[in-house]
């Protein structure tokens, strides 16, 4: 890299010291290294946590002893508060001075370091010591906050494999997970995590798939059934075949969306920040001028210089640069449980302002998958025999529709015979001869072709219909139709029941559409659209309507997925369209609509919380401090108290139930 890394590492230091880049490929190589870092303080480590504990710990006993059972002599009082403030605040000071030297000056630690410092400076020594005590107990039950609910949420999503079990024949061969090919066969043995997403060719075994949908409830996986990385099997060993490599597989997806969060930040996160910049800088400002004005005019150096002082530590803005952030990885982790995966900050930003909700149908509203709903026996017909007959037709064709009608009649246990031969008419059907006998399966074009009457014929409103004839005879038709999401209905109920407008895109026919919106309550339908049609209709929605979403699963959904303000995709749906979604919805269930509209809400909510309470305390404070009503003790209480405050408020997402 020509030195590219180390110089990537001193302009990363300079942001944030204990950052490590590591390189992609080096793993073990860089941990004692890592681990070296730890140990400077620079992350959050078990070692720093224990010194900041120990120095809380110390430090406070020196400071309560001395200050409040006042067990010291009055003439060492000095020296052992001194001690007392090195144990608490030289970490704090050390930091402010390292920062200076980069060039970051306005921060949190120079705001307090100044503050003690010129405390002592006008001998309130007991204050100063007393302000960084409390300082760092707020702090470190921020950190512990912090670090609790990222734990939570990393804990979530930490599925990524480091190795899988290798089938060479009949040896088991462990190798490194990102060494696994397409084709490879794995053994997944019981309670083991599936590690790539591929197919089961043995074993049959309960799938838990929550840690990527959010389902509770196991579901049975056997021979050709699709299973996903990171779902554990809990009851049978399986053979899997590698359907797609660690980069491409679902736990990556979800991990790389949840690193990659803070990349994205949200407006509101990006106000804060800048806010920040130019909030520090102004409030130095102001408490220089607040010392030095009065002074001059009143001769008082020590009350004005203590009220600068006290308004410094008012003015850190901890709780606005910390808990706005925290907020949208609360909210990425309170999706996590629910199988929803935010693709960072401004995915969520975008979908709490959408007004209306466009969907695909097949495989977003319905099932995706053809069944046989009825069948229509002509008057003198036997329905049995009118299902076997077609069934034993259609075992030639591979299109779903054929596909439905035969395992309808296998279910029924209807014995089926291979026609002897078959002619497909493009359009029309198809034409089965046994023997002398034959039989048309298809549309009313078909049997137009070959002049057989159909009299008692009656169109239905919605599905597709298959038409037979028997050696010229009709028998009847059978009724074959796209099955609705069990939660569809109450989906879109409660869609409504959050002021949305909702519509549904389809390449599909009028009427079968309209049927499907009919029974799913969908306010709006366009119906035989193309691709690009899709994303005109959409526009013209989102003029008609304002801010709007798109769900949807398949290749052709990916051009309006990403047109839309907030495209979510169903993670069964096809990669394309998953990659364009700013949502993915693991479980493809329509009740993932409103769960993730409403914690974008939620979490927009508390954002703008936070920002309010926050700025709301520290004006109130402030005047307070100016006017002389406010002492450093308050001051830092009510830093630390919001600060805190905000935090948990942010986390609480993490436990509200949607």
């Amino acid at each position: 890299y020509n030195g590219l890394l180390e110089k990537m590492q001193a302009v990363t230091d300079k942001v944030e010291e204990g950052v490590v880049l590591l390189e992609a490929e080096s793993k073990p190589s860089m941990a004692p290294e890592l681990e070296e870092r730890k140990k400077s303080g620079g992350i959050f480590s078990e070692l720093s946590e224990k010194q900041t504990i120990i120095e809380i710990v110390l430090g406070g006993a020196v400071f309560i002893i001395t200050e409040w059972l006042g067990l010291v002599p009055e003439a060492y009082h000095m020296y052992f508060l001194i001690f007392a403030y090195i144990l608490l605040g030289g970490r704090i000071v050390l930091t402010a001075l390292k920062n200076i030297a980069k060039g970051n000056v306005f921060d949190e630690n120079f705001l307090m370091t100044v503050a003690t410092l010129g405390a002592f400076a006008i001998q309130a020594w007991e204050e100063a010591v007393g302000v960084m005590f409390f300082y760092r107990v707020g702090e470190y039950f921020e950190q512990r906050a912090v670090e609790k609910s990222r734990g939570q949420i990393m804990d979530a999503v930490d599925l990524r494999p480091e190795v899988v079990n290798l089938l060479v024949g009949e040896e088991v061969k462990v190798i490194p997970a990102a060494d696994a090919h397409v084709g490879d066969i794995l053994l997944v043995r019981v309670g083991d995590r599936i590690p790539l997403d591929g197919v089961v060719i043995d074993g049959e075994s309960l799938v838990d798939t929550s840690p990527v949908t959010g389902e509770p409830v196991p579901v049975k996986r056997k021979y050709g059934d699709e299973v996903v990385s990171g779902c554990v099997n809990t009851s049978g060993m399986l053979k899997i075949r590698v359907e797609k490599v660690l980069e491409e597989s679902m736990v990556t997806r979800i991990l790389d969306s949840v690193e990659n969060a803070a990349a994205s930040k949200p407006t509101i996160d990006r106000f804060i920040t800048r806010f920040a910049r130019v909030y520090t800088p102004f409030v130095v400002a102001a408490a220089v001028l607040t010392a030095v004005i009065p002074s001059l005019i009143t001769g008082d150096w020590n009350k004005w210089i203590y009220t600068a002082l006290t308004f410094l530590v008012i003015s850190c803005p901890c709780a606005l640069v910390l808990s706005v952030p925290l907020a949208f990885f609360s909210g990425i982790g309170a999706g996590s449980k629910y199988g929803i995966l935010f693709k960072g900050g401004v995915a969520m930003e975008a979908l709490k302002n959408i007004a209306a909700v466009v969907m695909d149908k097949t495989g977003t509203v319905t099932k995706g998958n053809f069944v046989l709903q009825k069948v229509n026996a002509a008057e003198g017909m036997n329905a049995d025999e009118l299902l076997r007959l077609c069934a034993s037709a259609e075992l030639v064709s591979t299109h779903p529709i054929a596909v439905s009608i035969v395992e309808a009649a296998k279910a029924e246990k209807l014995e089926l015979v291979r026609p002897d031969k078959f002619e497909e008419i493009a359009g029309e059907g198809l034409v089965a001869y046994f023997g002398a006998r034959k039989v048309l399966c298809g549309n009313t074009k078909l049997l137009q072709r070959f002049n057989v009457e159909y009299g008692g014929y009656t169109p239905t409103e919605s599905g597709s219909e298959v038409l037979v004839a028997d050696n010229g005879l009709y028998m009847g038709q059978l009724l074959i139709n796209d099955t609705l999401k069990e939660d569809a209905k109450e989906a879109i109920a409660s869609l409504k029941a959050q002021g949305l407008v909702t519509a549904m895109l389809t390449g599909d026919a009028q009427k079968e559409a309209q049927a499907v919106a009919k029974e799913a309550g969908i306010d709006e339908v366009r119906a035989q659209l193309l691709p690009q049609d899709k994303l005109s209709e959409l526009n013209m929605l989102r003029n008609k309507y304002g801010p709007v979403m798109f769900v949807g699963d398949g290749i052709n959904d990916a051009p309006v997925l990403a047109g839309a303000d907030a495209g979510a995709a169903m993670g069964s749906g096809a990669d394309a369209a998953i990659e364009a979604a700013d949502v993915v919805f693991m479980n493809s269930e329509v009740k993932a609509i409103p769960q993730a509209i409403a914690i974008a809400r939620a979490t927009g909510a508390i954002a703008w919380q936070n920002v309010i309470f926050a700025l709301t305390v520290k004006v109130i404070i402030m005047i307070a401090g100016l006017m002389g009503y406010a002492s450093m003790w308050a001051a830092v209480f009510a830093d630390t108290g919001v600060s805190l405050l905000c935090v948990l408020n942010s986390i609480r997402i993490l436990y509200k139930k949607i």
